[in-house]
């Protein structure tokens, strides 16, 4: 009987979420035509800056138990229309609404009101599968299109809360991820054409606390102990094996410092952990446990393993030579003990994209 009970407060629990859910979508959906809406009159100067204190005003006066539409958050309504209005993923969501509604005549203005402003339905779109918070911490912090996009993206396939989104905007997630793309080695790439955003140039330890200096042996017992904040900072798609993984190979073991599988990359990663700079003799070491991880651990359905080498700090030109010859899905990344000079990575990041742009011409 207990087991049977347990199910139906399950089902309480399901039925819950799922009501908080429903509430934010229309809630995101409301925001966004009152954002519309004023930001429409205000366009055409038939309202102005005091109009919208006295619609605040109003709303207070005469409808005071209705929260948040105070001047400041009206102006954020404003700030998320303006923010998203013409971006694809958006406007082509609203074409497609406002066909559906001309044709179905499913928006009916009560009886006895002319309502001239036409309501846009963002329910299905990316907006509404994050909250209000959210989209306040991402409109207001990121100032470019593909940033905003790819947090809200990121959002929503990690499930970060609002505190761990701030963390990984803090980071510079964005910026450490397109670095990485952009440094995808070409044997990363045959392998699995999804694996764009996967894997970043740098990782942040900040987390640790570990006092300096440290070995490998430190380092790998401290991201154990931190297994969440770990899994946060790497992806939630990485599931983790087993630390100091044996592998056997004749009548020798050999560790793997780290392993993990991806579920959306569908194979085993494997990490090395290393307290000291990158050299090039790191790689043989790395390539011979995925050898041995393809060999004798994988499975049939499985794509290769990948090796994530992971450096206190790394020669950029030094890693292309050595990567240059590997036909290994290796990829060699720093990690940093503290939060990154964001002016240092959107500077490399931009130096990288001028690169790409001067090879293909």
């Amino acid at each position: 009987m207990e087991q049977q009970f347990t199910d139906i407060i399950l089902l309480i629990q399901q039925s819950r979420n799922n009501a908080v859910k429903a509430v934010n979508v229309e809630l995101i959906n409301l925001y966004w035509n009152i954002g519309a809406y004023i930001k429409q009159k205000l366009s055409v100067a038939e309202w102005g800056d005091k109009t919208v204190d006295e619609l605040a005003n109003f709303i207070q006066k005469n409808n005071p138990e209705l929260k948040g539409f105070n001047r400041a958050n009206l102006y954020r309504m404003i700030q998320f229309y303006e923010t998203y209005a013409n971006v694809e993923f958006v406007a082509s969501a609203g074409r497609q609404s406002q066909n559906a509604d001309n044709q179905n005549n499913e928006i009916v203005a009560p009886v006895g009101t002319q309502f001239e402003f036409q309501p846009q339905d963002i329910r299905k779109t990316l907006l509404a599968q994050l909250s209000w918070t959210h989209h306040r911490t991402i409109f207001s912090r990121r100032k470019t299109e593909e940033e905003r996009e790819f947090y809200i993206r990121l959002s929503i396939i990690e499930n970060y809360s609002v505190r761990e989104l701030e963390r990984q905007i803090n980071s510079a997630v964005f910026e450490r991820t397109m670095i990485g793309n952009a440094k995808l080695p070409t044997a990363l790439k045959e392998i699995n054409s999804d694996i764009t955003n996967a894997f970043k140039d740098s990782y942040i330890f900040d987390f640790l606390n570990l006092p300096e200096p440290f070995n490998e042996s430190d380092l790998q017992k401290g991201l154990i102990h931190q297994m969440k904040n770990f899994i946060l900072e790497l992806g939630k798609d990485f599931l983790f094996i087993g630390e100091e993984y044996k592998v056997q190979v004749g009548n020798s073991d050999f560790y793997v410092d780290l392993l993990f599988y991806h579920r959306g990359l569908q194979c085993l990663v494997a990490f090395e952990l290393k307290a000291d700079k990158f050299k090039p003799e790191h790689l043989g070491q790395l390539n011979f446990y995925l050898e041995a991880l393809d060999r004798d651990v994988k499975k049939a359905n499985e794509n290769p393993s990948i090796g994530i080498l992971l450096c206190k700090d790394k020669d950029s030109e030094v890693v292309e030579y050595a990567l240059s010859r590997s036909l290994s899905p290796t990829m060699v990344a720093e990690y940093q003990m503290q939060l990154p000079d964001k002016k240092l990575l959107q500077q490399k990041l931009h130096e990288l994209f001028l690169e790409s742009n001067l090879k293909e011409k």
